[in-house]
This record gives C-alpha cells, sequence and structure tokens, in this order.
C-alpha cells in the first residue's frame, strides 16, 4: 500500500484534522460568533481537501501511469478512482 511511504506524514495531517474539529466543537460548546465558526469549519475543509489530495496524487502516480502496472489494472484502478471522487464530490 503506498500510503505506508508517507504514514508518518499523513497520520500528522490527520492529527491536525482532530485538533481542528475539536476547535469547532469547543467554538461551539463556548458560544463564540458564528464567522469564528464559519473560520474555523473552513479550515478542516481545507485541510481535509490537502488530505485527499495528497493521498489521490500518489494513488495515480502509483497505480495508474506507473510502468509496472499492466493496462487492465492501470484501467481497473482508474474506474476505482473514478468512484472514490465521484463519492468524494457529492
Amino acid at each position: 500500500m503506498h500510503t505506508i511511504r508517507d504514514k508518518e506524514k499523513l497520520i500528522k495531517r490527520v492529527r491536525r484534522l482532530r485538533g481542528q474539529t475539536e476547535a469547532i466543537e469547543h467554538a461551539l460548546e463556548n458560544e463564540k460568533e458564528c464567522t469564528d465558526v464559519l473560520q474555523l469549519i473552513a479550515a478542516v475543509r481545507g485541510a481535509v481537501n490537502g488530505l485527499m489530495q495528497e493521498v489521490l496524487v500518489d494513488h495515480i502516480r502509483t497505480h495508474m501511469v506507473n510502468p509496472k502496472e499492466t493496462p487492465a489494472n492501470q484501467t481497473k484502478n482508474a474506474e476505482l478512482l473514478a468512484e472514490i471522487v465521484r463519492s468524494y464530490l457529492k
């Protein structure tokens, strides 16, 4: 699995995301201004998009444009990736 190569980097991103979502919870509990909450939510969205981009780009490089992959596997991987992207963009 290609995510193992960057495992620590990805885990650090997830931990930052956890901290950001906890900040949203804290802001709501403390009745912060809606603009502050919206900024926190936007930050989480950006962080999730960054994580998705990181894994997605590595997936494309590893499983789709890798000359070691057979054309049949590349096609299969492209279809699986398209499903993931469709579900992510819903």
